[in-house]
């Protein structure tokens, strides 16, 4: 800790995104318990919805940040073109995103959720279960595209180091998805009760208020971000631009796509074992999700600041910066970790579900507190190679190590080993041991450190 400047300008930027990730997550916490009240059954729907929309959200992440890669080092140099390039190529892919989203859950959502629908010893209803899955993800549809906006405003301005303003556009956002919630759910103030529906209803008007927040904002600060001016006036990006933009950004989107694939895959291993267990991961989640933002944000700030150092040219010392923000990101996670476990045993006591089921959501954030660590140290890795543009390096140390190990070894494990599924899941959640020793030998290698936004 002897260079303050440095973890000062780490947490300026790493800050902000802590903040309005952790009012996110936290409101998706209270949302999430608010359907909790309604009973097990509509909580594993949302909770079911919500992990396959995940994977189309980070398919939108994968291709939004593998572009912001070029957007943070087009900003070091100072680029202004660069970043007009950058920002129609985000549009444009948003737009194809945007559709396939649309289409894969409006023509495929009952065979989806079904995957994740087993009994399990009377608790749970499948068809229940399924009918509040639908409900919610038929509202849920009409937040797609203020969704997939926001998030090209949101990674360009992160991209440049602007993190204030879309935690303020979050935190908006926040206020009205939690009034949203609390009078549709429920119906209260006169409002009709629309439980799933209306969880969903406030969603939607959430993302809509933050989309027009951050597109408002920032069109009307053209002055300032003078990579905006002209920017719609055509779809114009510089072939050798696109080449070396796709090689980076395919691999980084279907790497996200096909992680977060394996999350879904790893979820429905689990629920394998039966609804009490998707009832409890979905507790589980939940809550950890509030715990984990300080190593994710600093995971993005890793991201940010050496891809604006790489642009700078300054490589001499980004192997001992790179190094510095890894164990600060690790000492972060380790503080929340200690929150997370003393906390553990009083959140799931507000869910409306079984004893059981509470129980062992517990045990679960117990372990999941005890590995956080592994996953920041593994996170921090995976932004310092992709800051560089080694995006084919993260998806091999990625997905596919979720798809040849972690998957392989939960299907395994719950189907034909016998364990109790505290054990099950202890054992997946430390295979990342295995990345982060990869990650730490590819990192002092210092393969990544390379510029890559030439362009004619």
């Amino acid at each position: 800790m002897k260079n303050k400047a440095f973890y000062r300008r780490a947490l300026t930027i790493a800050v902000p995104m802590m903040i309005q990730n952790g009012i996110t997550q936290f409101v998706g916490l209270l949302d999430n318990m608010m359907v909790g009240r309604i009973g097990t059954d509509a909580m594993s729907g949302v909770a079911i919805v919500n992990q396959l929309i995940m994977v189309w959200n980070l398919m939108i992440f994968g291709g939004l940040s593998g572009i912001g890669i070029f957007t943070a080092q087009f900003y070091g140099k100072n680029d202004r073109k660069g970043l007009r390039y950058t920002f129609r190529l985000m549009m444009q892919l948003s737009v194809l995103l945007l559709l396939t989203g649309l289409g894969i859950f409006f023509f495929f959502s009952t065979p989806l959720i079904s995957l994740y629908l087993y009994q399990d010893g009377g608790i749970g209803d499948p068809a229940m279960t399924l009918q509040f899955a639908n409900r919610y993800l038929s509202v849920m549809l009409l937040g797609f595209l203020p969704f997939i906006i926001t998030q090209v405003y949101t990674t360009i301005l992160k991209s440049t180091g602007e993190t204030v303003v879309p935690m303020r556009a979050s935190l908006t956002a926040v206020v009205v998805n939690l009034i949203g919630n609390y009078v549709l759910i429920y119906g209260k103030l006169g409002f009709p009760k629309l439980g799933v529906a209306g969880a969903a209803a406030a969603t939607v008007a959430a993302r809509f208020v933050e989309m027009g927040f951050l597109v408002i904002w920032t069109q009307y600060r053209k002055e300032r971000f003078t990579w905006l001016q002209g920017a719609f006036r055509s779809l114009y990006v510089p072939v050798s631009l696109l080449k070396n933009v796709g090689a980076k950004t395919i691999p980084l989107m279907l790497n996200e796509t096909l992680w977060a694939g394996g999350q879904a895959a790893l979820t429905q291993c689990y629920a394998y074992m039966g609804l009490s267990v998707v009832a409890a991961f979905n507790i589980s989640s939940t809550v950890s999700n509030v715990f984990c933002v300080a190593f994710i944000a600093m995971g993005a700030a890793i991201g940010i600041i050496l891809g604006q150092e790489l642009g700078q040219g300054n490589t001499e010392t980004i192997q001992q910066m790179a190094r510095r923000l890894t164990w600060f990101s690790v000492f972060l996670c380790t503080i929340t970790a200690v929150l997370m476990l003393l906390m553990s045993g009083i959140i799931p006591q507000v869910y409306n579900t079984s004893p059981d089921i509470r129980a062992l959501a517990t045990t679960m954030l117990r372990i999941t507190a005890l590995t956080m660590p592994i996953d920041a140290y593994a996170n921090a890795a995976y932004f310092t190679l992709r800051s560089g543009g080694k995006t084919f390096i993260t998806f091999l140390f990625d997905s596919c190590f979720s798809w040849v190990c972690t998957v392989p070894a939960a299907f395994f494990l719950t189907r034909y080993s016998g364990l109790p599924f505290p054990a099950i899941y202890a054992i997946v959640l430390a295979l990342p041991l295995i990345k982060c020793l990869i990650g730490s030998a590819m990192v002092r290698r210092g393969i990544w450190i390379n510029d890559i936004t030439e362009y004619s």
